[in-house]
């Protein structure tokens, strides 16, 4: 019998940010790629988000029926009445709208059927909506959680309402896979308890991500972010690479940043300030695409990440597919990625930038007969590959269908 999937996420790549939610959509395409033929799989995507340019009408739809998961995508205006507070409850009318037409289209485009599953990614709004769903038409829904406001260091950004929300709709879910142990712990304190819940990792292309040629050739320190100073902390490693070009010239450090967003022109004065961009210490590298992100892991020889709080973070995994030993900060899910024992690469306090300095010096000193990258790179592929995340969500369908 197939199987009919709708997902529903939060985030997703549009026309506005290919980049937005990508770490969602490679959970979506591992999950269409565990379809067999015994047990085959039917998947498809319906997102809505507000406009960020003009449009030609309320909503406009893009419809790809071409990739390996028929998506909708659908955009409504941002501004109707130029009242901030009748605006907001115009725009969430509107984002109802665009997830009714899609779930319409999708329906039509399975010949009449309703899905068997729905599957929400990122609370709140898209957990609503299969909450709903499962009233109304008794259709079971799981929620796939990565979002960072449900940690202890945002929890007063999400507020108690929003809190009791997410909590009820993490019991009512049929399961719930969040992306790290981390997370789990933190919708329980929120009193999100679900006895189907299984931590299903982000998923990487280990394809993509792959050992260099010339392992002896890696040279420098990487950091990919998004510039969100608050939660990565990027002053910070600039600080400590400023320290070590100073205090031990020989070792000459050299760094790389790839990633754009709010902070980016502050991070650039604060380099410039610092004297690291006249003479290359310090590269930034501007928005790459997925494989230019790749060719940047093959060449470094650590990766780094100074971050207050996380969660599963990707980069750290491309790096370990990579073969690339990591210096991060032991927060939220990060110690799940580099255990303790330092085989994977070496934990810091958050905020600390003299242990900071001290790690790099040790990956970048003893790199070569400390860390074994074949091994990274194995247990990468075992864990957060297409195929095993994919295997993973099937489980946990075929659990969620047998106790229907």
């Amino acid at each position: 019998m197939r199987l009919r999937v709708l997902h529903l996420p939060k985030w997703y790549p549009n026309r506005y940010d290919n980049q937005d939610g990508d770490f969602v959509a490679r959970h979506i395409e591992a999950i269409a790629r565990a379809t067999t033929d015994e047990a085959p799989l039917q998947t498809a995507v319906v997102f809505a988000a507000v406009a960020r340019g003009p449009l030609p009408s309320l909503i406009d739809a893009e419809v790809d029926l071409d990739g390996v998961v028929p998506t909708w995508r659908y955009y409504y205006r941002a501004r109707f009445t130029g009242l901030e507070g009748l605006d907001k409850v115009l725009k969430l009318l509107l984002w109802l709208m665009c997830i009714r037409k899609g779930m319409r289209a999708v329906q039509q485009h399975w010949s009449g059927q309703k899905p068997d599953l729905v599957h929400a990614h990122i609370l709140l709004r898209t957990g609503v909506v299969a909450l709903w769903l499962k009233w109304w038409q008794r259709i079971p829904y799981l929620i796939t959680e990565n979002w960072t406001i449900f940690l202890p260091a945002n929890a007063w950004r999400l507020g108690w309402l929003r809190g009791r929300v997410a909590a009820l709709l993490v019991r009512q879910a049929a399961a719930f896979t969040p992306v790290s142990e981390d997370l789990r712990k933190a919708l329980i304190q929120l009193g999100g308890v679900n006895t189907l819940t299984v931590i299903i990792p982000n998923v990487v292309d280990t394809d993509l991500f792959h050992l260099p040629a010339k392992p002896e050739a890696r040279r420098g320190l990487l950091n990919v972010a998004a510039f969100n100073e608050q939660a990565k902390n990027l002053s910070g490693i600039l600080r400590t690479v400023s320290r070590l070009r100073i205090t031990h010239p020989a070792l000459n450090v050299h760094l790389r940043i790839a990633g754009y967003g709010a902070a980016e022109r502050q991070m650039h004065q604060l380099a410039t300030d610092l004297g690291l961009l006249a003479d290359g210490t310090v590269e930034f590298l501007g928005k790459l695409s997925s494989s230019e992100v790749a060719e940047e892991m093959r060449r470094a020889q650590a990766f780094v990440l100074f971050s207050n709080y996380e969660n599963l973070p990707c980069v750290l995994i491309e790096a370990q597919a990579s073969g690339l030993p990591a210096v991060a900060t032991a927060v939220n899910g990060v110690p799940e990625l580099l255990p303790h024992d330092g085989s994977k690469g070496l934990l810091v306090p958050a905020g600390d930038e003299e242990a900071l300095a001290q790690a790099l010096l040790t990956v970048l000193q003893e790199s070569d007969g400390r860390f074994d990258a074949t091994a990274l790179r194995a247990a990468a592929v075992a864990r957060f590959s297409y195929p095993a995340v994919g295997a993973a969500f099937r489980r946990v369908y075929e659990q969620i269908m047998h106790e229907q």
